[in-house]
């Protein structure tokens, strides 16, 4: 197998990931998802755990089974935080870290008959009354200080609600070119596996968030298999993505690994 060492590894930077990723013998390189999708488009990064739209919309990777980062109702990071009704929203500006999220949005909009004009947001935005859609460990930190100031419509939510599915945000991509592909697979479902079973160990040692969330988050709000039910998730939002000319449509064939 490739040396961990050698092996150029990407992965999201938020709280939702540590699990997967916590561990890894190599380095690694942490950022949000949209600049990890670009950087293992280009072939900067060999393996990345990056947003699910990534794959949609550029099927050419292979995709470690049995691993993603997934929600079966409220996932709490993923949310459009908003004053009154979301149907009176006129416009709602886009954390430019998104891709996944982003295409939820509008696959969700489109089912509610819902138009609002959609923009990129900046970093001024977070800190005014717009109409936000966050994602991540920001989304995280906007709840926990405007609790009392919003409404958040959570998209994982309003997903399961509409389809009876799981929302698959994340699954870890390797790139065609890589060689020894089931051993790097093999070694990713392990991480997951460790981290899985001690997980309070791995809430012990965060320094970041409150213990008592992040147990709440990893238990309540998020799921890190990818079976049948996650990959008829993801081919379900495929052909919403399709729908909405987000992507070309196409059958979804996983070249699963």
């Amino acid at each position: 197998m490739e040396q961990p060492q050698s092996l150029r590894v990407g992965c999201v930077r938020y709280l939702n990931a540590r699990p997967l990723i916590r561990g890894w013998p190599g380095e690694v390189v942490f950022d949000h998802p949209a600049v990890l999708s670009a950087q293992l488009q280009r072939g900067n990064l060999d393996v990345a755990l990056v947003s699910s739209f990534e794959f949609l919309r550029n099927p050419i990777y292979r995709v470690v089974d049995g691993v993603s980062i997934t929600a079966e109702g409220p996932v709490y990071s993923v949310i459009v935080a908003h004053r009154g009704k979301i149907s009176d929203v006129r416009e709602i500006a886009l954390d430019p870290a998104s891709l996944t999220s982003a295409a939820l949005l509008r696959v969700l909009l489109d089912k509610l008959n819902l138009h609002p004009r959609l923009v990129s947001a900046s970093a001024e935005d977070v800190k005014s009354d717009r109409v936000l859609l966050l994602i991540g460990d920001q989304a995280i930190h906007f709840r926990q200080t405007h609790a009392n100031d919003f409404e958040f419509w959570d998209l994982a939510e309003a997903w399961k609600d509409a389809t009876g599915l799981p929302f698959v945000f994340a699954l870890w991509l390797v790139r065609p070119e890589v060689s020894d592909v089931e051993e790097i697979a093999e070694q990713l479902r392990r991480l997951h596996d460790i981290n899985l079973r001690d997980i309070d160990q791995m809430i012990a040692e965060e320094g970041e968030f409150d213990h008592e969330f992040c147990r709440r988050y990893f238990s309540d709000h998020l799921r890190f298999s990818f079976g049948d039910k996650e990959k008829e998730g993801l081919r379900t939002f495929a052909e919403q993505c399709a729908r909405q000319g987000l992507i070309p449509r196409h059958d979804l064939a996983l070249n699963l690994i």
